[in-house]
């Protein structure tokens, strides 16, 4: 029984972490800009309780990435079409490129701080593997296309934070004019013909 109170408190820590850091990534204009002591100050710990609970800023951002992307992940994992594991991947992998464009969009700053966090290639980080992999399997079923694992890097690539970046802040353009883009850009890598418009699918 002594033992239930840390554990609950460490839980609550955890969750106000959590919350803090989603906060001060929303708002905030640069992923530099948000410190683990900003983080810590805003959810009312100390600095030592924050590297308790989730070592350090990476693995705070991936656990952050981990708890926003939740949804999506059950979406693809279980969902029904056009994400979840029925559909035809001709038309699950365009679905499943514009999910994670507009995922990214969503969380600009918190995607840019976790994709050029680290030391390591971003394309080593578990969660690249993960995309990669399921986008090479989709690939890897539809007939005459070639190269599956070079096909999802140069995909995926089309979605990278960096890349979402420049295109959303420098150049400005629209949310849906590179929604369009992507679906047109990925339509042709498949050869599926005239892209579907993903703006007039919610």
């Amino acid at each position: 029984m002594p033992e239930r109170k840390p554990r609950k408190d460490a839980a609550r820590n955890r969750q106000a972490v959590l919350a803090a850091a989603d906060a001060l990534f929303a708002r905030g204009e640069s992923p530099e800009g948000v410190t683990l002591a900003d983080i810590a100050a805003a959810a009312g710990v100390g600095k030592g309780t924050l590297f308790r609970a989730f070592g350090d800023r990476p693995g705070l951002l991936r656990a952050l990435y981990e708890a926003r992307l939740e949804p999506v992940r059950e979406a693809v994992e279980a969902g029904p079409p056009p994400l979840g594991p029925a559909t035809p991947p001709q038309q699950r992998v365009p679905a499943l490129l514009d999910t994670l464009l507009c995922f990214k969009l969503d969380n600009r700053s918190l995607m840019l701080a976790l994709e050029e966090g680290g030391s390591s290639s971003p394309y080593q980080a578990e969660h690249y593997e993960r995309w990669h992999g399921l986008l090479a399997a989709m690939l890897g079923q539809i007939p005459g296309l070639t190269d599956s694992d070079f096909t999802a890097h140069a995909l995926l690539a089309a979605t990278r934070a960096d890349l979402v970046e420049h295109l959303a802040g420098h150049e400005g353009l629209p949310r849906e004019t590179m929604r369009a883009q992507l679906a047109h850009f990925t339509a042709g890598v498949l050869g599926a013909g005239p892209a579907r418009d993903p703006a007039n699918e919610g």
